[in-house]
């Protein structure tokens, strides 16, 4: 098992797949200048089956989800779930995607074993989409997430990040939608991880101003703690069900005393937190020829040294040197 010295046990892992990306969203990368990692320095599709082999057999992973970067523009995808898929215990796999692929993927990755999707979008209206993301792809995104619906890949789960003076006044607009389409709406605060270290804690949408924004339109009924688990979303009722919506308050309202997750850089680098700045290396270890239980050796000493929260409420606090593109969401 996983375990840290808090007593909280890993059983959902994070695989990036690839640092690169078909957006340059603004709260995540900038326009241009990021240094890509070269092949060499990724896993290769063996390497990544072996680790989360590894993580499930030896370690209790019970989930695994894969991101990026865009996880999509991975070659060998569709492969790697279907190899997953194989394991025994199988984990239960999805994917963070930004959505402008699923169409042309969406069956093949459920016959391969996928199980569901969590889609990036952030505006219903296209100008506003493209000025968040730096490229016009919105009609993509809806294709694709209306292809991940037909294939079964549910619940389809939509990521939105407000924005000031861009998006912030579309929280009932796309609450509203997401339940025309028969998607779980999950609203996330603007985290510090953007690769140009520009965020700023003052002037963030907050999950309360989240909140009241929703209720100008809709009653919301607070699911409760026992229904949230160690999910990340706090999740409401929405005039009195069956639909719901999340919202991720990492910044203020952050759950690390209920954290579950353990992270696989594309780099093959072990993260115990989204926003540690210390790395494990797997990668080495890997391709000095360790068997696997040299691997979960180090993959348990690297988890036992878990902090006990992010710190995000230091005012000392030192973003990650990595945007979230290259250590996955």
């Amino acid at each position: 098992m996983l375990i840290d010295t808090y007593g909280r046990q890993a059983t959902d892992l994070r695989v990036s797949l690839t640092d690169r990306c078909n957006l340059r969203c603004t709260y995540c990368m900038p326009e241009e200048g990021l240094q890509w990692l070269g092949k060499s320095d990724l896993l290769s599709d063996d390497e990544i089956v072996r680790l989360i082999d590894v993580a499930v057999t030896s370690l209790g992973i019970e989930e695994v989800r894969f991101t990026g970067g865009e996880p999509l523009l991975r070659p060998g995808l569709v492969g790697i779930v279907e190899r997953v898929a194989a394991l025994e215990p199988r984990p239960q796999m999805s994917l963070t995607t930004n959505g402008i692929g699923l169409k042309r993927t969406a069956a093949a990755l459920k016959a391969a074993g996928l199980d569901r999707v969590n889609v990036s979008l952030d505006t219903l209206r296209r100008e506003v989409f493209t000025t968040l993301t730096r490229r016009d792809r919105h009609q993509d995104v809806l294709e694709g997430m209306q292809a991940a619906r037909e294939a079964g890949l549910t619940p389809v789960k939509v990521n939105s990040v407000l924005m000031p003076g861009l998006n912030d006044d579309e929280a009932p607009d796309l609450l509203a939608w997401a339940i025309e389409h028969d998607y779980e709406l999950r609203f996330i605060e603007q985290m510090p991880l953007d690769a140009q270290h520009g965020w700023k804690r003052e002037g963030m949408i907050t999950s309360g101003d989240i909140l009241t924004s929703l209720r100008t339109r809709f009653t919301l009924t607070d699911e409760g703690s026992e229904e949230r688990g160690s999910a990340p979303a706090e999740r409401w009722i929405v005039d009195g069900g069956p639909h719901r919506v999340g919202v991720i308050a990492s910044v203020t309202r952050p759950f690390c005393t209920a954290c579950d997750r353990t992270r696989l850089t594309a780099d093959g680098q072990i993260r115990t937190c989204l926003f540690a700045r210390e790395e494990t290396d797997l990668r080495t270890a890997l391709r000095s020829d360790a068997g696997d239980e040299e691997i979960a050796r180090i993959w348990r000493q690297a988890m036992w040294g878990k902090k006990a929260g992010a710190g995000l409420d230091d005012p000392t606090f030192v973003q990650p040197d990595r945007p979230m593109s290259a250590i996955g969401g």
